[in-house]
């Protein structure tokens, strides 16, 4: 436990000396300020046993003062109170902008730091988890830093201090002196007790946060199986977690604060017991007791600085190791410095040749989900992959667009595998649309564009060759329309051909669908793919399909089994050639006649 104890200690003190390496300036002039006003502290102190012994007790012997001395102790408590409010204007505005940037400039290293991730590492943490990582915990981690300045530049007034306690008298001194180590030992004890609820709590915020997100994200799920009242429980059962575990960080510093505070109240009962004896028998003098006293009160100030920040490190601890995790973890893309170079040799975006050469994942090892494909497609064709479920599609069209990278063999592109490229080149010459596409609660025209600098001219034709103008035109405002969060006010046709649109406006060179139009009408389907067969992209198109309409308009179809390309040529030599293929095929067509057959006789569906 002791062991513990001193990591955290010294964990929280690289934390704080990382802050002010990061932030010197700022934080150097909050150091200056709280300086400033340690040392006016102290200076009147000084003012207060001189004002004490030549203005106040001749005062109160002789019955009389005058003017002059009157007016001289006024400025001179004046003066020294002016310069410490500066210092602690000083101090408290450059302590919180340094904080506040600091906390700024984390949220963006984690934030980036997701960025390069690969998806293989998202799936393994949670969404609560990343969203507490970059709120929470990076805040939690430079929550020392608005009090840091203050105990750092406080010590010159605790130097100041205790010298002059000194010079006064070293008997009272003494007594004071002994505050410090008695601070020390109920820091000590204050970490160790704290330092594992404060873990408790941080990792109840993330999980806090996933049961949120998770309720939100699936609301209609929710909403449409009646689950409201078993997901309040379930929030309501973390929530109260989190309370108890903030309630057990509170009694621990609801213990520790008064005993905080109480310690420099005892040390002046004692100064003043002691040294009222001693002025009374004429040993010591009564300025020179007020001034020791009022010494003795001024320490509680940075015995109190220096008392929240070391008990707030354990807390900054915690926050530090979650966050550093995240800046640590390991898996990022790797880049090259080869460039693309357009198959039709005039700068253009010719159609891409895509190659896969004994291409291999898996996504727990041993476990291969794809496995040895090989797969040659010449530019401008379409293709289609057809698999059952499980089979790796979803993964294949992963891997094209280097979402994740193969574990084994290489995806080519023009012939150039994609890990040599540079950053930037795989997104502008391939276009991945999903199944379930994402919508941003945004107008029509940046959902379409995402940061594209596209006309509204080529944002209307993408539009129509993803078959999504006429909906758009119906819309309050057209591109203006704002669209609600995820796309709530569209279906889930509308929503797959804006997504479709989104990738269309860049102009592909490989133009990746994976399902991307299975909540589209058949009719609106063959209406998109034979706009893509006859659009002036051109593009490469691989379509992820299991539709038999959509499969036939391909010019190719690739049959994917057990994470194998098993067979490959065109719809009708597949049905002849490959069993498997044909009975896939057969399945999905009886599925689909009874889902016609249920929504046409709606008192069959038993």
């Amino acid at each position: 436990m002791r062991d513990e104890r001193q990591a955290t200690l010294r964990e929280g003190v690289r934390i704080l000396v990382r802050a002010m390496r990061d932030e010197p300036v700022i934080l150097g002039i909050a150091v200056a300020g709280s300086a400033v006003y340690g040392f006016a502290t102290v200076a009147a102190a000084e003012v207060i046993g001189r004002v004490t012994d030549r203005v106040v007790v001749p005062a109160f012997r002789d019955g009389e003062t005058t003017t002059g001395a009157l007016v001289l102790a006024a400025l001179a408590i004046m003066v020294t109170s002016l310069v410490k409010a500066g210092g602690i204007v000083v101090r408290r505005y450059f302590a919180g902008l340094g904080q506040y940037r600091l906390n700024a400039r984390y949220r963006r290293q984690v934030s980036r730091q997701y960025l390069k991730l690969p998806l293989s590492w998202h799936h393994q943490h949670s969404t609560g988890k990343l969203l507490s990582n970059a709120n929470a915990d990076v805040e939690s981690s430079f929550w020392p830093i608005a009090p840091l300045p203050f105990a750092l530049g406080v010590i010159v007034m605790l130097a100041f201090a205790l010298v002059s306690m000194f010079l006064a008298d070293p008997l009272l001194a003494v007594v004071g002196a002994l505050l410090f180590p008695a601070v020390l030992l109920l820091n000590f004890v204050y970490q160790r007790r704290l330092s594992p609820l404060a873990t408790r709590a941080q990792a109840l915020r993330a999980e806090l946060s996933g049961v949120a997100h998770e309720s939100f994200d699936g609301a209609m799920v929710v909403k449409a199986l009646g689950r409201e009242a078993a997901e309040t429980a379930r929030f309501a059962k973390v929530a109260g977690q989190l309370r108890d575990a903030n309630a057990a960080v509170g009694r621990v510093r609801g213990a520790f604060d008064p005993m905080l505070d109480a310690l420099p109240n005892l040390g002046v009962l004692a100064v003043l017991l002691i040294g009222s004896v001693r002025v009374a028998d004429g040993s010591l003098a009564a300025g020179t007791l007020v001034q020791v006293a009022y010494l003795l009160t001024i320490t509680a100030f940075p015995i109190r600085a220096i008392g929240f920040v070391l008990g707030e490190l354990p807390r900054a601890s915690v926050g530090w190791r979650r966050v550093q995790a995240v800046l640590d973890a390991k898996g990022a893309l790797p880049h090259g410095t080869d460039r693309l170079t357009p198959a039709n040799g005039d700068g253009g975006n010719g159609a891409a040749h895509l190659g896969l050469d004994d291409v291999g994942y898996s996504y727990v090892e041993g476990t291969p989900v794809l496995d040895g494909v090989h797969l040659d497609v010449e530019p401008g064709r379409t293709v289609a992959v057809v698999g059952a479920t499980g089979s790796g599609k979803s993964t294949l069209a992963s891997l094209l667009v280097r979402l994740v990278d193969p574990v084994s063999g290489a995806v080519l592109l023009d012939g150039m595998d994609l890990r040599q490229l540079e950053p930037g080149q795989v997104a502008g010459a391939v276009s991945l649309v999903f199944q379930q596409p994402f919508i941003f609660e945004d107008s029509v025209r940046d959902n379409v564009t995402l940061g594209l600098a596209a006309p509204d001219e080529d944002v209307w034709a993408a539009l129509r060759l993803a078959q999504g103008d006429r909906f758009v035109h119906d819309l309050d405002g057209e591109l203006d329309a704002h669209i609600g969060e995820r796309g709530a006010t569209l279906s889930g046709g509308q929503r797959q051909r804006l997504a479709l649109a989104r990738a269309l406006v860049r102009k592909p060179r490989l133009l990746v669908l994976d399902d991307a139009t299975s909540a589209v009408d058949p009719e609106v389907e063959r209406r998109i793919l034979a706009g893509l067969r006859d659009a002036a992209l051109p593009s490469t198109v691989v379509v992820v399909a299991y539709r038999r309409a959509t499969i036939a308009l391909a010019d190719e179809v690739v049959f994917v089994e057990d994470g194998r390309v098993s067979a490959r040529g065109t719809h009708r030599e597949l049905l002849t050639t490959s069993p498997g293929y044909r009975d896939l095929i057969t399945a999905y067509e009886r599925d689909a006649a009874e889902r016609a057959m249920a929504g046409a006789n709606p008192k069959d569906q038993s």
